[in-house]
């Protein structure tokens, strides 16, 4: 079998372990930024929300006001509600992801037509 020799400039094995942090990433700073962004987060977060109060709140007010203790019409009413709550948010997250990848690019057109 064929053995490694250390050359005298190479630490051993024995000399990497005695430090603490011996791996290459230790001595770098820790990136503990999130991976998706604020903004993403309390929109998810609205949207949920909303999700809860919007069909509970629409039920609640048209059971009596509009469709005179009629709970089926409220019940629809607030299913409707919820669908439109869901709608919005998918078309918020569409817009925002097409403003990511076409922003940079929009931005230089308008900086060429600005100069």
């Amino acid at each position: 079998m064929a053995t490694r020799r250390i050359i005298s400039s190479e630490k051993t094995l024995l000399e990497k372990d005695d430090r603490i942090g011996s791996s290459p990433a230790a001595n770098e700073k820790s990136n503990i930024t999130p991976a998706v962004p604020t903004s993403v987060i309390l929109k998810l977060l609205a949207f949920t929300l909303a999700m809860i109060v919007v069909p509970i709140g629409s039920y609640f007010l048209t059971v009596d006001n509009l469709f005179k203790g009629n709970a089926t019409y409220a019940g629809a009413t607030a299913a409707i509600m919820a669908n439109m709550v869901l709608i919005g948010y998918i078309i918020v997250a569409m817009a925002e992801d097409q403003s990511d990848t076409l922003g940079p690019a929009q931005d230089g057109v308008e900086r060429k037509k600005d100069r």
